[in-house]
């Protein structure tokens, strides 16, 4: 950009911002909007990004999320019309103006959701850019909004964990103590799903410490050593055993180590029905063990008289990954702090 466009946009900026320090909000978003698309019709991307992006934070700063909302949406649709990729610029003008926001504007859940889109579209992660997902969902943590906050933490930054762990801990803290291998599900059983067990090991550590620090003499925690490994084991909390027990059975890639254990917990995890689809999904990804085949009686006994292979299972191409629910007794939300 020339000295002398640069001072035009600098101009146009000005008299906006001015409209909006008069209160004539409306009149400053709708005048954007119109000079803005005169430059996204030119394909002089640059300058209609510049606009919107000091228009909208104006807005948002003066308090006026709907008007600033509306112009941040269209920021990112006038990315996706110049297909400018996620970068640490573009990406950085998203977040501040993210953080703007007050947590309760209806526009900023939309803002979110197309920036992740676009960063989807345009960059290298299918699921959406991790910066992007990490500070959406550590923003949501911070106000103690658990379910959007898990959506995005998980498929965040290597520093999503830490931040999902306390959330978990922090809504678990409002429960029974016998409840806590439930919530560090929620963190350890679709980290896994994912393919990211590092995370998986973060999130299962942090919160087991914070548990461990918080309620050692109540729960009667034991550190069993041996030469292989180092465990803690939570006599009165079963199945946050076999959390700890999964982990380092993936480790070692063993599935007998697995199938012990699956033995082990069985009677447990039958009670546990919201990880059952979970478990099933990790056995096949990480030991190679196939869930068992739904079988059909009247499919099968039409498969052998016909001389066909078996069709009692139902096929399911592309099945989409599981929720790992949360347990029927979870407090609301409110509650964490």
């Amino acid at each position: 950009m020339s000295a002398k466009g640069g001072d035009k946009i600098g101009k146009i900026i000005a008299r906006l911002q001015q409209r909006i320090s008069e209160g004539q909000f409306y009149e400053a978003q709708q005048q954007t909007r119109v000079v803005a698309a005169r430059y996204t019709k030119a394909a002089n991307w640059d300058n209609a990004i510049d606009i919107l992006y000091n228009v909208a934070q104006s807005l948002l700063k003066a308090g006026q999320g709907g008007s600033g909302g509306d112009l941040c949406v269209l920021l990112v649709d006038t990315y996706k019309q110049a297909e400018l990729k996620p970068d640490s610029a573009s990406k950085g003008k998203l977040l501040t103006c993210l953080r703007l926001f007050d947590s309760n504007e209806p526009t900023r859940k939309k803002f979110i959701g197309e920036m992740i889109a676009w960063s989807s579209k345009y960059g290298e992660y299918p699921a959406g850019d991790p910066e992007l997902h990490h500070v959406a969902g550590s923003l949501y943590a911070e106000e103690h909004e658990p379910y959007d906050a898990e959506r995005h933490l998980l498929l965040g930054t290597k520093d999503s964990a830490e931040v999902l762990a306390r959330l978990e801990y922090e809504w678990f803290k409002e429960d029974d103590a016998h409840t806590a291998a439930l919530y560090a599900a929620r963190g350890v059983l679709p980290y896994l799903l994912t393919g990211n067990v590092r995370a998986a090991n973060t999130c299962y550590r942090l919160f087991t410490s914070a548990l461990s620090q918080d309620r050692q003499s109540q729960l009667g925690i034991q550190d069993v050593s041996s030469n292989s490994a180092d465990l803690r084991i939570y006599p009165s909390i079963p199945l946050l055993n076999f959390l700890g027990l999964l982990l380092l059975a993936i480790q070692r890639a063993s599935p007998d180590l697995y199938k012990q254990l699956h033995n082990k917990y069985g009677s447990l995890l039958g009670e546990t029905e919201t990880w059952h689809e979970s478990l099933e999904m990790i056995a096949e990804m990480y030991f190679g063990i196939q869930k068992p085949r739904q079988s059909n009686p009247l499919m099968d006994m039409m498969s052998g008289l016909l001389g066909g292979g078996g069709g009692g299972g139902s096929g399911s191409g592309g099945a989409r990954r599981p929720a790992v629910k949360a347990p029927t007794s979870m407090p609301a939300a409110e509650g964490l702090d």
